[in-house]
Parts: structure tokens; sequence; C-alpha cells
């Protein structure tokens, strides 16, 4: 009798494991204080309309562009029409340099611990990365090829809670290449998932098409592109370039 339950008690934990939500969060740092961080430039097609801080880092304020920034008298930090929040660069007023190298840093710390994650059992180049019309649960989803959401799909992370309670769900995009999501689709938080806990870590670029609606933190080793109309629920960090199309970016919505 002891030995069946050991058998039956080792079998539960089996199970359990192996349907254990994934919750190792990618901490951001610094770079938590931003809704978009970029390292050579960032660039708008107004109207544009951020929700959150905007920095540059190594590169100057001059690769700011289509913003009409307007200088605070502190030296420390600018303001334009399109932005509810501060914009920063590294040749502003001390300490905004070296508040910003540390950002960047702790922004690239966040792409090499998500990137180098471990991928979750059976999450290898899912639907040959095809996300468009799927639901994701929890864990580290790794591709070696890019990853789209085609038109006419939309992509839903599932946070698996009930009764509407928050999760603490972790969803974690790795890709050698880059991610196209079409225009017109959507990316849909259920049950609990968080923006947060949405991380996306590509090696190549990321592109949100026109009218498309994205969600999660991009962490990019080149370049991000919000095209005319499109959206984001989340944070921007590029190793590269940022450029925004009359696009909107809401660093923590309602």
């Amino acid at each position: 009798m002891k030995l069946n339950l050991f058998f039956l008690s080792s079998a539960a934990a089996m199970v359990n494991a192996a349907t254990a939500q994934y919750n190792n969060k990618v901490e951001l740092g610094t770079a938590e204080n931003y809704a978009i961080i970029a390292k050579t430039g960032i660039s708008t097609v107004a109207p544009s309309v951020i929700t959150g801080n905007l920095a540059v880092s190594p590169i100057s304020a001059g690769a700011i562009t289509g913003f009409n920034l307007v200088m605070d008298s502190s030296g420390k930090f600018s303001t334009a029409t399109q932005v509810t929040g501060k914009v920063y660069a590294s040749d502003y007023i001390s300490p905004t340099p070296s508040e910003l190298t540390t950002a960047v840093s702790d922004m690239e710390t966040a792409y090499t611990d998500a990137a180098g994650r471990t991928v979750t059992d059976g999450n290898s180049n899912l639907y040959d990365g095809a996300l468009g019309g799927q639901t994701l649960t929890s864990g580290v989803y790794t591709f070696d090829i890019g990853v789209g959401i085609a038109t006419a799909t939309d992509l839903t992370f599932d946070g698996e809670s009930e009764g509407g309670a928050e999760s603490d769900a972790v969803f974690i995009i790795q890709t050698s290449g880059s991610v196209t999501q079409a225009a017109d689709t959507d990316v849909f938080l259920v049950n609990g998932a968080k923006v947060e806990n949405i991380i996306w870590v590509v090696a190549g670029e990321i592109t949100v098409g026109t009218g498309a609606h994205m969600e999660g933190i991009l962490l990019a080793k080149t370049a991000v592109t919000l095209m005319t109309g499109s959206s984001l629920n989340g944070r921007i960090f590029a190793q590269t370039a940022a450029t925004l199309q009359m696009a909107t970016v809401t660093q923590e919505p309602e």
C-alpha cells in the first residue's frame, strides 16, 4: 500500500511539474523608467502619442526627430506635445547622461537574460513561427526562423487565471530572426496575462503593421518600427532605432 502511494505521489508531482506555470520574470532595472529607449535615434511622423518617458543614448538629442522638443529650464530633459512624459538624451545636463548609460546597460542586460532562457519543452519553432490564430500559455518559446502574425489572424496570450485575477504567467518569445505583424491584426491578453510579462526578444527587426495592435516588452537587437495607426501597450527597447508613424505607445495601460 505504501509503495502504491509513493508511485501515485510521484506521478502527481510529475504532472504538476509538467503543467507548472512559468513565472520567472525578466527584470528591466532602471530601463523600467522609460516607455522607449533607443541607441541610435527615435523618429516620428506626427501625430504619434507616447505615454511614458523616452530616451536616446549614447546618441545625442539631434537623433530625436519629428517631436519639436522644448528644453526644460533645468536642461535635464525636454518635453513634446506628442509625449505624456519627459524626453531625455545623452547630451543633456547631469545626471541625465549617467542615468541613461545605466538604463541602456539595463535594457541590454534584460535582452541577454531573456535571450538566454531555456526553452520550455515542445516550444521550439512552434507552428513554424506562424503565431497568428494561436493561443499561448506561459513559457519560453524559441525560434531560429522569423516569427509572424499573418493577415486576418490574431495572437492571444492566456494567463490562465480565474475570476479576473491578475496572473504571474511569463511569456518569452525568442527569435534569431525578425518579428512581423500584419496590418490590422491584434495581440490579446486574457485571463490575467500582464503586459510587463510578455517579452519579445528579437535578434532582427520588429515591425508592427498599419493599424495593428501589439502587447508586451519589445527587446530588439536592432530596430523597431510601428507603422501608420499602429499601437503598442508596453515598451520599446531598441539597440538601434525606433520609428513611429502616427503610432500610439502606452507604457502602462489602464
